[in-house]
């Protein structure tokens, strides 16, 4: 059973040592920065975002765990921010272990998470997934998420027509 818990401190000094370095990786490949461009601007959003770590008001990080053989294991992080307003929660990180994929996990906290969120009186789940991101668009796609929209970046000063292949 898949189930979430708070981030204590500890648990938020090792998602956050994850989350820089990834979320680096996706900033370089998605808008062709490069790797020290797209760590500093990782670092910032980070820190701009959890100026009272695990504890910032606005934003709700979790740890996922699940039951198995009758210990809970750590299989992952979620971080999302909700907005009361429209009723709406936007995910900023879903993010498993690479032990704990491909194993139906990514799912089943998917369908907890709905039923934690419909409880709680919200309508909607938005996010963002990188499109080279198969795997993680599959598990959204597989639970009901559609695409909404196409992100785009230009690097200025380089051509703004592609070679072509002539």
């Amino acid at each position: 059973m898949v189930t979430f818990k708070p981030m204590l401190s500890h648990d938020f000094l090792a998602f956050v040592d994850y989350f820089v370095v990834d979320y680096a990786s996706e900033i370089a490949s998605s808008y062709r920065l490069s790797e020290a461009d797209a760590l500093l601007q990782a670092r910032r959003e980070t820190e701009a975002s959890f100026p009272d770590g695990e504890k910032s008001a606005g934003q709700v990080v979790l740890c996922i765990t699940q039951t198995h053989l009758g210990e809970e294991q750590h299989i992952g992080y979620l971080w999302y921010k909700p907005d009361s307003e429209l009723k709406s929660i936007y995910i900023n990180d879903f993010y498993l272990f690479p032990q704990f994929r491909g194993l139906g996990l990514g799912s089943e906290a998917m369908k907890c998470l709905e039923e934690q969120l419909i409880q709680q009186g919200y309508n909607q789940i938005k996010l963002r997934v990188a499109a080279d991101n198969r795997r993680a668009r599959q598990v959204y796609e597989t639970n009901g998420f559609a695409v909404t929209g196409i992100n785009m970046n230009k690097i200025l000063g380089e051509s703004s027509h592609p070679a072509s292949e002539d």
